[in-house]
């Protein structure tokens, strides 16, 4: 949430903030609901306090007189206080309501633009260990994809092909956009699963397993809610299916306040995950690059406002070692404003190439919200100087499952049509690497 003082002082600023992103946001509403609330804000603070005075001088009055004077007065003013506080308790209800469907202000070094504006800041492959960061960043509308080879598969044809995926009962089961996972395919779920958490323990990070149903205010927390309600399942007791671990994980510390020595939090957690999206017919779909439910390890860090730039990039190094000890191609884009995220400040994408479906498959975002997330989810901590304040958050994919999976079927087909997995997942995957 961004501070109603933010909007007072920098209004030009949050203005052009929302316009480089493409958001309507209600500015101008909540500015004048803030001129009608301040006035009344001052008679009601000066009424209570003739309130308090007329009742210490009932308790010191001479004589009954006086005291039953005293008393009509402050009667009178506790009535017209009450009508006054209705009105003020109406006009924050409005601005409060308002506030949250104002986006994060992004950072200065976020490109403006649309989708196609965003900078690839890093190219690399994990399979030679080559990696180039451009001083001068390649705009993503400019970029070349690697060479295609017409001969490989998709990870849809091979999954069939090898019985990993199963598209028509998964149908039967649920409706379209999901699927069943069986044989190879669901052990190699399960073992991605466990060895990206693996990883991120490595890493520094305490392990959380979460609820997928959660309640309505969470979602309002990481900033999911009001706007995006549409995208989300939501049952008929009034919870919700979460979108991702990070609802859960970042509220787990709502209306708490940390002590300074606790920080930094980092957690990582796996679950599933459930998005309401609307799909089109065609290859753009064909799959499990997108669906109504999959799964993803997420990692959520919880920071001292003066170290939550540096540790962005400590959390799309992280996510980096994951995608590179796998072997894949991969880029990292800088977003550019219009395809932020509502809470985000900045946001890193890590894409992989997928050579069947000869396309980039998104498998981690990497987001900085500094305070945003915070103020709604009142997530604090006290400094070393005793002092309570807003931490800031940040969470990254680490990583998609379902693309990741597909990805590495397609990058470890065999001529054969057989499949030979990286021998990093041996510890988990056994006499399994090799998929036929």
């Amino acid at each position: 949430m961004i501070a109603l003082q933010t909007i007072r002082n920098n209004t030009d600023q949050v203005k052009q903030s929302c316009l480089e992103r493409g958001i309507e946001a209600p500015i101008d509403l909540i500015l004048d609901l803030d001129v009608e609330r301040n006035p009344i804000l001052n008679k009601v603070e000066q009424m209570r306090a003739a309130r308090n005075a007329a009742g210490k001088a009932i308790g010191s009055a001479k004589t009954d007189e006086e005291r039953q004077s005293l008393i009509a007065e402050q009667r009178q003013v506790s009535g017209e206080l009450d009508e006054l506080e209705k009105k003020l308790n109406n006009l924050d209800t409005q601005i409060s309501t308002l506030l949250l469907e104002i986006p994060n202000l992004f950072n200065t070094n976020v490109p403006i633009g649309d989708v196609d504006d965003s900078h690839i800041i890093i190219e690399g492959d994990g399979h030679n260990g080559n990696e180039i960061k451009h001083t001068d960043p390649i705009i993503l509308k400019n970029a070349k994809n690697p060479e295609i080879d017409d001969s490989l598969k998709t990870h849809w044809e091979i999954g069939e092909d090898l019985e990993l995926i199963d598209f028509e009962r998964g149908v039967k089961l649920s409706g379209s956009n999901f699927y069943l996972l069986r044989n190879a395919g669901a052990r190699l779920q399960r073992s991605l699963i466990s060895w990206m958490l693996d990883s991120h323990l490595e890493q520094g990070y305490s392990e959380v397993y979460p609820p997928v149903l959660i309640n309505e205010q969470a979602l309002i927390g990481t900033g999911q809610l009001p706007k995006f309600a549409d995208t989300m399942f939501k049952t008929t007791d009034g919870r919700w299916l979460i979108p991702t671990a990070e609802v859960p994980v970042t509220n787990m510390y709502s209306n708490e306040i940390l002590p300074n020595e606790d920080l930094p939090i980092h957690h990582t957690a796996y679950s599933p995950c459930f998005r309401n999206e609307q799909f089109s017919a065609g290859s753009a779909v064909r799959g499990i690059k997108r669906g109504y439910q999959f799964d993803k390890v997420e990692m959520v860090r919880f920071e001292r406002p003066t170290e939550s730039w540096q540790a962005l990039e400590k959390l799309l190094e992280n996510a980096l070692e994951l995608v590179r000890a796998l072997g894949f191609k991969y880029r990292v884009l800088k977003l550019a404003s219009k395809d932020l995220t509502f809470a985000s400040a900045m946001t890193y994408d890590i894409e992989i190439w997928a050579p069947g479906s000869q396309e980039w498959f998104e498998v981690s975002s990497v987001s900085n919200f500094l305070d945003f997330q915070a103020r709604r989810a009142n997530l604090r901590f006290r400094n070393s100087e005793g002092n309570v304040n807003y931490l800031h958050t940040l969470n990254g994919s680490g990583l998609a499952l379902p693309r990741v999976l597909a990805a590495l079927i397609e990058v470890y087909q065999n001529k054969d049509g057989t499949v030979l997995l990286p021998k990093i997942l041996e510890p988990y995957l056994g006499k399994h690497l090799h998929l036929f």
